[in-house]
């Protein structure tokens, strides 16, 4: 069921849920909106609770200005006050991942655990700040479909693409509907963020990393050594799979994704 909620001086914002059981929330990545969840969405329904926002600029929700990694968590708990929600288990993919560290950061008692699939809780480095730079001017000169067409397809590993032709189309006709300015408003959100790896040192709940072996957006040399923060932590690695896990290997992530929902409720 799609449904709305009012935040932040009267704007929309707009989510999807479906199933019952204990809450799990789904946080999208640039250049997607709440539909690239699809194969998990239907598949963790089954024993939870699934609510899946469609961030800032997608899918029927209003942008705000400035748009910041902190203002989009924001976002998310205005929607979670307003279906009455107070205990979640949030998962990040890639920029979501972003969202949900800042999430954890402030509103971290609402937490049950939480994960970062395809993410970082470091800053951008001076050479990826320059690259999302590059980006925008891309953006700008070219359009937004130049864009989409220039940098998607390298979201997925080498195989998949070779494989999965038509689903990496299917993926890049659905960021075709993106704004160009939302996908400059979530580059210069990135930018701006801070690295948040203290929230991972001071987590007092479970948290998942689930890694792609050829992720090249979040690479495996950056975030291991984030695997060994928090107190609880469960590792996952997906053998010849890039950014796109979600997709790439979707039934072993939502194999990975209910036993982590499972184990944060009876932990």
């Amino acid at each position: 069921m799609h449904k709305t909620f009012q935040y932040a001086d009267k704007k929309t914002g707009s989510y999807y849920v479906t199933g019952s059981g204990p809450v799990v929330v789904l946080l999208h990545g640039f250049g997607e909106d709440g539909s690239a969840w699809e194969h998990q969405t239907n598949y963790l329904a089954k024993t939870s609770k699934i609510i899946v926002p469609s961030l800032p600029g997608t899918h029927g929700s209003d942008i705000t200005h400035p748009l910041t990694i902190e203002s989009m968590a924001d976002f998310v708990h205005a929607l979670l006050v307003a279906e009455g929600i107070q205990k979640v288990v949030m998962i990040g993919h890639s920029m979501g991942g972003y969202i949900t560290l800042a999430f954890a950061e402030k509103y971290g008692d609402m937490l049950q655990g939480f994960g970062l699939f395809h993410s970082s809780g470091l800053a951008d480095t001076e050479e990826k700040k320059e690259a999302r730079r590059k980006s925008i001017r891309l953006i700008q000169d070219y359009g937004h479909d130049t864009f989409i067409r220039q940098a998607i397809p390298g979201m997925f590993a080498n195989r998949y693409r070779t494989e999965h032709p038509e689903k990496v189309d299917n993926y890049l006709h659905r960021a075709m509907h993106i704004p160009g300015a939302t996908l400059i408003a979530y580059y210069e959100a990135m930018i701006l963020r801070p690295d948040r790896t203290a929230v991972l040192k001071q987590a007092q709940v479970p948290v998942l990393f689930i890694i792609g072996e050829e992720d090249t957006a979040v690479t495996m040399d950056a975030i291991m050594p984030q695997t060994s923060y928090p107190t609880t932590a469960s590792i996952h690695i997906l053998e010849k799979v890039g950014h796109m896990g979600l997709w790439e290997e979707a039934e072993e992530s939502n194999y990975i994704l209910e036993q982590f929902i499972r184990y944060c409720n009876h932990s």
